[in-house]
């Protein structure tokens, strides 16, 4: 591919980790082709998911909220590429649109934020963690029963001032997001991944394109991480047959290494009080099958009632995605 004929936009969130996300991806594009500055343009979009902030994702419509409008534009052909972190990513896309590439993968563990304390274990009896994440609260309901939660969205820095000020006793955030935006000096600890297991795909900054776009996955080729897509192809297909809306609390993590991959799948109450387990061992070329057969293990244990919150009806009368 000669150099003049790459012309890529990129779709982005105007969120600041979402603009340092979509920058990163640009400037590997710029190094790997050896192109111009103009050759790689940023496209702001602002999606439903930045709009609301008085409500939890799994009361607005899940996870897609964050990508609609995006997506909307890439059908439409006003972008080429879009980046997101992959965390935020639905299970299922429009036709037409699909996952063609990830960045090497950061640390996928989360933080405690507190003016309060250093640990779960030292929040105070009784103290109020403030977070927009259901697997976030249930886990830390599974290890601090005593400690309520309350709903805190808004943006890292939003986050950061509420829970150093003092106005919550601590807050939790993924480590990523504060390292790449130069503020992970301001955790009061990294949890143990073993107690407070990550959302599937934390850390990974995946990159949406029309599977037909040629000139697109030439362009991803030299920066595209196979490892990460490899785990996340185990994360989400356990993600996958979970039905993972933002309406049940999902942890799920693999890692490869010595060629096997390794992978742990969550499933939990939404107050902590039960959680359910499974781990797989195997080949890369097996990631899918892995992350399907956990959770279909998991499907059969687990009592059918704590899936039921994704069955509740938004409050227009419409069902959860």
């Amino acid at each position: 591919m000669a150099n003049g004929d790459i012309r890529l936009r990129i779709g982005t969130r105007g969120s600041p980790l979402a603009l340092w996300q979509a920058r990163e991806v640009r400037a590997r594009l710029l190094a790997a082709h050896r192109l111009p500055e103009e050759a790689v343009e940023l496209v702001v979009i602002k999606t439903s998911g930045d709009m609301i902030q008085d409500r939890a994702l799994s009361q607005a419509g899940g996870k897609g909220l964050f990508t609609k409008e995006i997506d909307a534009a890439m059908l439409a052909g006003e972008i080429d590429l879009a980046v997101h972190s992959a965390k935020d990513m639905p299970t299922a896309f429009p036709l037409g649109i699909d996952i063609v590439a990830y960045l090497p993968r950061e640390d996928v563990r989360d933080a405690l934020i507190s003016a309060k304390a250093t640990s779960l274990a030292d929040l105070p009896e009784g103290a109020v963690v403030g977070t927009a994440s259901l697997r976030r609260r249930a886990l830390v309901k599974r290890l601090r029963p005593d400690v309520s939660t309350t709903l805190l969205r808004g943006n890292v820095e939003t986050r950061l001032r509420k829970a150093e000020s003092g106005e919550i006793h601590a807050t939790l955030l993924a480590i990523a997001g504060l390292k790449r935006l130069g503020l992970a000096n301001r955790a009061a600890a990294i949890l143990d991944i073993h107690d407070f297991p990550p959302a599937v795909g934390q850390g990974a900054i995946a990159i949406t394109a029309r599977p037909d776009d040629e000139t697109a996955a030439r362009a991803l080729a030299p920066i595209a991480c196979e490892t990460t897509a490899t785990a996340l192809a185990a994360e989400r297909a356990f993600l996958t047959v979970l039905d993972g809306s933002c309406r049940t609390p999902i942890a799920g993590h693999a890692t490869l290494a010595n060629g096997e991959i390794s992978f742990r799948g969550m499933l939990l109450r939404e107050d902590g009080s039960e959680f359910y387990e499974a781990h797989r061992a195997g080949s890369p070329a097996d990631a899918a099958l892995m992350g399907t057969d956990a959770a279909r293990e998991i499907l059969a244990r687990a009592p059918k009632d704590i899936l039921a919150p994704k069955e509740i009806l938004e409050p227009n009368g419409g069902s959860a995605h």
